[in-house]
């Protein structure tokens, strides 16, 4: 387990401050209040810590042409058939969303491999990311990428609490299934838009791990 690049000014940020406050207290406040506040901002750092931890998922990563694998770590908060306008012109497509909490890993993989046709980052709301509308009225970013004999579309969205969303590829760029595409900072969610005839394995409730879940088959 290591560090993710997009937390190490955070993280250091994080270091300086518990440092400086806790040297500035120890010398202002009386024992008792030091103390508390010493764990205090020491349980923080470690939750910063935490937060931008990077699991290794090369080795063994999932990689499955018919197969669309989970893009983020978290729980699955929508199932069901939605009208997409953005790209598919209102075409009918399946919709699978994993929300991530402030406990679940923050990164984000490619569900599937091919060419990025589109990208787009929208400018929006911060409302809780388990919202419905947080699709279309968030901050979120989205993707399409050519896997041959489909195309798939996700989003990350922003929630709240999250106010940067990271993403690595560019339109033409060529992607591998299962490698890293991006970060989303404290708290968000990711949605696969999937072909309406994609067999479905996974229901709303389900938790599931980037690389290794598989989310749906693909006809």
């Amino acid at each position: 387990m290591k560090i993710h690049k997009e937390g190490r000014n955070i993280i250091m940020g994080s270091l300086i401050a518990t440092t400086v406050v806790s040297g500035a207290s120890l010398y202002l406040l009386p024992g008792w209040l030091f103390q508390t506040l010493f764990i205090v901002s020491f349980l923080l750092f470690l939750f910063v810590l935490a937060f931008f931890r990077e699991p290794d998922r090369r080795k063994a990563a999932a990689r499955d042409v018919s197969m669309i694998y989970a893009p983020a770590d978290g729980k699955v908060v929508v199932c069901e058939e939605v009208v997409e306008r953005e790209f598919f012109d209102g075409e009918p497509r399946i919709q699978v969303s994993v929300f991530m909490s402030l406990t679940n890993v923050h990164v984000n993989w490619f569900p599937v491999g091919g060419k990025i046709l589109y990208f787009r980052h929208h400018h929006g709301d911060y409302t809780v990311a388990w919202h419905p509308k947080s699709s279309e009225e968030n901050e979120r970013t989205t993707t399409v990428v050519d896997a041959g004999r489909h195309r798939i579309l996700f989003r990350q969205i922003a929630g709240y609490v999250a106010r940067r969303i990271i993403f690595y590829g560019r339109e033409g760029d060529v992607v591998k299934q299962c490698d890293q595409c991006g970060f989303i900072k404290f708290g968000s969610r990711i949605d696969l838009l999937l072909p309406v005839d994609s067999e479905i394995l996974v229901k709303i409730g389900d938790k599931v791990r980037g690389t290794r879940t598989p989310i749906a088959r693909l006809k």
